[in-house]
């Protein structure tokens, strides 16, 4: 088997700027600099480089990386950044927002499933990423304790949008997350003083947001 996928990513981010999902030098950079086949199983490894979501265990997945790119290239992401991530999986979304808001930057990701969550602490650990920190709990009530956050972006869909979510973001700040049941709607909520604003980017299909605030 070939373990050297170097050219497969280089593709794959070819393939995504030609789409129009790559867009910013920032956002190409984290794709081409961070191995996706790190944050997989190792039968699906040979599946690293395809555009679609692969299975990680426990019935979750790995996003396709064209959503992953839709996602990262949406929320307003900045050097230095402290950011919530609702439901870790693999860790590689919140790794390819790791290198984007640099070593100043901090991700707090939230992830529900204790096996995913040891195993997504690995993968970072693996790949020398070091400002991610993985906690297992509700995503849906967020986490207070290190509020406020610059960004929040949810990785699995909710029935509406959660009120703690909203309440944990900084003034200016962004939530992305995929509202409805499966076949849902991913909207971008921005955060002006006491006023909120949702931006509607298309549709998307994510696993459900388990929790208080969720399903």
């Amino acid at each position: 088997m070939n373990l050297d996928f170097t050219k497969e990513r280089k593709q794959l981010v070819e393939q995504l700027q030609k789409e129009g999902r790559i867009i910013s030098n920032d956002v190409e950079d984290a794709f081409l600099a961070v191995p996706r086949e790190e944050f997989i199983p190792s039968k699906q490894k040979p599946y690293s480089y395809v555009d679609k979501p692969l299975d990680i265990g426990s019935n979750q997945t790995i996003s396709a990386p064209h959503m992953v790119a839709i996602m990262v290239e949406a929320i307003d992401l900045k050097k230095g950044q402290r950011i919530l991530e609702i439901g870790a999986g693999s860790g590689y979304h919140a790794a390819i927002v790791s290198h984007i808001v640099g070593k100043e930057g901090e991700i707090i990701s939230i992830e529900r499933i204790e096996s995913l969550a040891e195993s997504a602490k690995e993968h970072f650990k693996k790949a020398g990423i070091r400002n991610v920190k993985v906690i297992i709990g509700d995503g849906s009530m967020g986490l207070e304790k290190y509020a406020p956050y610059d960004n929040i972006y949810v990785t699995c869909a909710a029935p509406l949008i959660p009120k703690p979510l909203i309440d944990q973001l900084k003034k200016d700040g962004s939530l992305l997350i995929p509202v409805g049941d499966r076949i849902c709607d991913l909207q971008k909520i921005t955060k002006k003083g006491d006023e909120i604003s949702v931006e509607h980017l298309g549709g998307c299909a994510f696993v459900p947001l388990i929790g208080k605030h969720g399903f």
